[in-house]
């Protein structure tokens, strides 16, 4: 699916409806929702032609009759599964660049990564890693690199400690 110079064509698309799909659940203050893994998921297992998404819909609405069952299983019973998720996805870690250039973005990226288990939220890490990014751009005099909409998830965040 890539192209000749090793890029995927129209992925912009896609990793924006995820950013704003992970903006929308974290500022609601729910899981995150992440379409463009679960997407990549069925590509790599063969699905390419939106087969998969309407498969993979259908089972969900049978599932919410099985929901009950569901609530039955003890949280501590799947907890093993998210811990092993867990260390698959903190691999990525090792690609954090820690230098004196880029403190203002590895330390907003470790503060997030350290309010995920300490706040039992990933949408309470989305926040810390925000809050803390802009707070510490503005004060190294950085203001300037930062994009407008993430003032406005910065001021959102604030608001929802406050207010919540």
């Amino acid at each position: 699916m890539l192209d000749k110079d090793g890029k995927l064509p129209g992925i912009r698309p896609a990793l924006l409806s995820d950013a704003i799909a992970t903006t929308a659940g974290a500022v609601l203050g729910t899981s995150t929702t992440t379409t463009f893994v679960e997407s990549a998921s069925g590509v790599g297992a063969g699905g390419r032609t939106g087969l998969t998404a309407v498969t993979t819909g259908i089972l969900f609405l049978l599932s919410t009759l099985l929901a009950p069952v569901f609530t039955a299983i003890p949280s501590f019973a799947t907890a093993p599964a998210l811990v092993f998720v867990g260390f698959l996805m903190f691999s990525s870690i090792t690609k954090i660049k820690l230098s004196e250039d880029s403190l203002t973005e590895t330390i907003p990226a470790y503060l997030c990564i350290i309010g995920i288990p300490f706040f039992y939220s990933i949408s309470e890490g989305i926040a810390i890693g925000i809050i803390s990014y802009v707070i510490i751009n503005i004060f190294c005099g950085k203001a300037k690199k930062i994009n407008p909409v993430v003032y406005i998830l910065c001021v959102l965040f604030i608001l929802k400690y406050i207010f919540l």
